[in-house]
């Protein structure tokens, strides 16, 4: 007995912590959060540690962990969302959520990360304008816009004298209204860019007034109208102040990116729509996933562009990189054969473009609307 209970006191000696719980400063007996008694290092209950830091240390150590995420879920997710992102998707939905990041908080993270990169860096390609080439489009542009006024008052003119000399005029008719609508889109595009558009002030001289129809406005005089008040405004705002409507466009780019999830999601769902043992949520997952590695790729190259990676090198990796990775998601994810992995991954590049068409179209009606 006497021997036992020195080989006690030497282990305890060697090896403190060991052997029952003790409660502690740091080291509680019950949880500080919900109260329970602490059965190991984490609360059964809550899932709180039982050992909480007062230290500025752990305070740094909070802020990587809670905004930034890096642990050791980051150093599994990462690798396999790179290379093995069917596997990932896959090993995700079927439950295994505790080892890996979830895919919401990998997409925030990385619109947060890229934003911040964009803002300091640059995006991966830098355009630079032509002066040169830009002086010859708005050139050709004014020149277009000129012969298509002076052809509607040719067919004005001329449907003038018919109606004078008692003739119908039902064809011409029909070519004037052809001729309003052409210089109605290029007076849209002038207005675009800001140049060769006629003015629109005198249509909200008096607000909430509605805009004269095609047929009872002069084109030339007023512009470019939709008959709606508000989107009128906004249109005219736009054409005044091109850098406020961008910087909104920023902005609601950065709050709504959320948003390309529920976009994106029923393209995919329409590639699986009559296997039913997909879900909803499995098409979610893998879209966020997707678009949190689209997100991570483009900050690479957007890191890697000003040591002199050539602009060559850029633009192959962003037309090749996401079609496979798109091509290795599905597969693994889905588990489809190669043929149904590829057939599809045609279809879902085609589908982004039209979702991004949506989410841009989105971006824009609140910038100008706002």
């Amino acid at each position: 007995m006497g021997e036992a209970v020195t080989g006690g006191v030497i282990a305890r000696a060697v090896e403190p912590k060991a052997g029952e719980a003790r409660a502690a400063d740091d080291h509680p007996a019950t949880c500080l959060n919900c109260g329970a008694a602490l059965l190991g290092p984490y609360c059964h209950s809550c899932g709180q540690s039982g050992h909480v830091h007062r230290t500025l240390t752990a305070w740094w150590h909070d802020l990587a962990h809670g905004v930034l995420h890096l642990d050791g879920k980051v150093w599994r997710t990462l690798p396999l969302l790179a290379w093995r992102p069917g596997e990932l998707t896959r090993r995700y939905i079927e439950g295994e959520r505790a080892k890996f990041v979830s895919p919401m908080a990998l997409f925030l993270f990385s619109v947060f990360l890229m934003f911040a990169v964009f803002s300091t860096l640059g995006g991966p390609i830098v355009v630079e304008r032509d002066a040169a080439a830009s002086e010859a489009a708005t050139a050709e542009y004014e020149a277009e816009l000129e012969s298509t006024r002076d052809r509607l008052a040719e067919l004005k003119a001329e449907r003038e004298e018919l109606r004078k000399a008692g003739d119908p005029t039902a064809g011409l008719d029909k070519k004037i209204e052809s001729v309003e609508g052409d210089l109605k889109v290029l007076t849209a595009a002038g207005a675009l860019v800001g140049k060769g558009a006629p003015s629109t002030a005198k249509q909200f001289t008096e607000p909430f007034k509605t805009a004269p129809t095609p047929g009872d406005q002069d084109l030339e005089a007023d512009g470019f109208q939709f008959g709606e008040p508000k989107l009128d405004a906004a249109i005219e705002k736009a054409q005044e102040n091109p850098s406020l409507l961008f910087y909104k466009i920023q902005t609601n780019a950065y709050k709504f990116s959320w948003a390309l999830i529920p976009i994106s999601v029923p393209f995919v769902w329409l590639l699986f729509f009559w296997k039913r043992r997909f879900r909803m949520y499995d098409h979610a997952v893998f879209v966020t996933y997707s678009i949190a590695f689209m997100s991570l790729g483009v900050i690479t190259l957007s890191i890697l562009r000003p040591f002199g990676i050539s602009e060559g090198l850029l633009i192959l990796a962003m037309i090749i990189v996401p079609p496979l990775h798109i091509y290795r998601q599905l597969k693994g994810a889905y588990g489809l054969t190669r043929f149904g992995a590829i057939w599809r991954t045609i279809l879902l590049v085609n589908f982004a473009f039209v979702a991004g068409g949506f989410f841009f179209t989105l971006l824009v009606m609140l910038g100008a609307l706002a």
